[in-house]
């Protein structure tokens, strides 16, 4: 009978010594020896007349180590199964000495093992955090930016001759060029079409007047203003915040001069926009706009929320972890070819060091989701998945086709990805992951703030930036 002894190297770090008795492992052995010599196929024998010596000699090292190992495992697992003992990843050996195996003389082996234990932890008292709602406040500005947006993109556009005013659209190329005005070879080129008032007002004086076909020499930082700069210089591929960026010149021509007609705020605009017909004044379309608009920020907001309570439970939540042990866990890990790729450069103890933190983040959340889910009986349904494979492809058509479930080819493409083991997992993850937030949020009691867009924007971007 195999024995295990258990015994303690550090915090939650257990040492696990297995002792194999001859008897564990020797009838496993002699019966896949017997089981080779039936198939062996050897030059000169006829099948299953090879003699046991040579089978022995030939296959007998390998097939003992196996079923030593085989041994080993199952005893490891049995062990660790009976006595609810709950590990981090898998037992890795220690010092195990493979020479000492010999078929030839079958004796006792001692092997030895490294575990971590998952610790026990108290959950946070969700109900006493204090978490703080976000309302976004919809001013009538951004309603009006909203509709003045919708009605210049179904606007109708005409062709005019000369530019002579603010809202004019030019159509123009952006040529890079040196400070003289001659082209940069492989320099940028590049196709806009932009309204007149984008540009700064010395150049708006410039442009008028001027037709199809004529040109004027610009310098990026002068010709726009900040906001404009911005999204001028990103569709030019380049990054604003550079200093070389706004002293680039360049040759514009104009390759077409037109006027924007913002659409009417008709009926036949509305029911465009909303097909349903359940629009049909410009008061239902302007609270219809603000509906959007608030649904958009509500969603927003909500993000937010579950961002603190992310943080809240990550941060705020005390879990001991077997550090040693998933140090030299990540260390046996990462010499491991990837799956279908190139093995790895090893990892220095240096960079498995630094990593350690947001690697051991990454596991507190895997915890802590594990712990809601288990003591919460939340589960995710294969319909569950279904259902969200089916939305996943809807949105992505643009749901505008009349799609139904009753055509086959969107039950055909269901069906093929929940075939598809990775798809299914990651489907899987995220909707546990989100029935993780709506169970704390029916927890929680959040303070209403009310907020600006901008000061909302602007406290989300600098969260992120504070932690990538």
């Amino acid at each position: 009978m195999a024995t295990i002894t258990q015994e303690k190297i550090g915090p939650l770090h257990e040492k696990l010594s297995v002792k194999l008795e001859k008897a564990d492992y020797l009838p496993g052995f002699e019966k896949s020896l017997k089981e080779y010599s039936k198939k062996a196929n050897i030059p000169g024998f006829r099948p299953g007349k090879v003699p046991a010596g040579l089978i022995k000699k030939m296959y007998g090292p390998s097939l003992f180590m196996d079923e030593v190992l085989r041994s080993i495992d199952k005893e490891v697992l049995g062990y660790l199964d009976t006595n609810k003992v709950n590990i981090f990843a898998q037992p890795l050996p220690l010092e195990n000495d493979m020479s000492r195996l010999d078929a030839n003389n079958p004796g006792d082996y001692d092997f030895h093992f490294e575990i971590g234990l998952k610790p026990d932890f108290k959950m946070l008292d969700l109900a006493k955090t204090d978490i703080t709602g976000y309302n976004i406040d919809i001013t009538d500005e951004m309603i009006n930016e909203e509709v003045e947006r919708l009605q210049n993109r179904y606007g109708n556009m005409t062709d005019k001759e000369t530019v002579e005013a603010d809202d004019n659209v030019v159509n123009v190329t952006f040529t890079e060029t040196d400070a003289e005005g001659n082209e940069i070879e492989n320099g940028i080129k590049k196709d806009n079409s932009l309204l007149v008032k984008y540009f700064a007002p010395a150049v708006r004086k410039e442009l008028n007047g001027k037709k199809t076909g004529d040109s004027i020499q610009i310098q990026l930082g002068t010709a726009f203003e900040e906001k404009e700069l911005d999204f001028i210089a990103q569709d030019l591929g380049l990054n604003k915040e550079e200093a070389a960026t706004k002293d680039k010149t360049f040759k514009l021509e104009i390759t077409k001069v037109g006027l924007l007609e913002k659409r009417a705020l008709d009926e036949a605009f509305f029911t465009q926009l909303y097909p349903a017909g359940d629009v049909t004044t410009e008061e239902a379309f302007r609270t219809k706009v603000k509906d959007e608009i608030y649904n958009y920020w509500a969603a927003q907001s909500r993000n937010q929320i579950h961002d603190q309570l992310f943080h809240k439970l990550v941060d705020d939540t005390k879990i001991e972890f077997p550090e040693a042990f998933l140090k030299n866990w990540l260390t046996t890990q990462n010499n491991q070819p990837q799956e279908g790729g190139e093995p790895q450069p090893a990892k220095t103890p240096e960079q498995i060091e630094a990593e350690m933190p947001s690697f051991l983040n990454q596991l507190k959340w895997t915890l802590i989701t594990e712990k809601i889910v288990t003591d919460n009986g939340i589960q995710v349904a294969p319909d569950e998945i279904r259902d969200f494979a089916r939305q996943q492809l809807f949105q992505y058509m643009g749901g505008a086709m009349g799609m139904t479930d009753d055509q086959p080819w969107v039950n055909d493409y269901i069906g093929r990805m929940m075939k598809d083991r990775k798809y299914v997992e990651d489907a899987y993850n995220r909707l546990q992951s989100q029935k993780v937030f709506e169970w704390a949020e029916t927890k929680i009691k959040p303070k209403a703030t009310t907020i600006s867009v901008e000061d909302f924007s602007k406290m989300v971007s600098e969260h992120q930036h504070h932690h990538h």
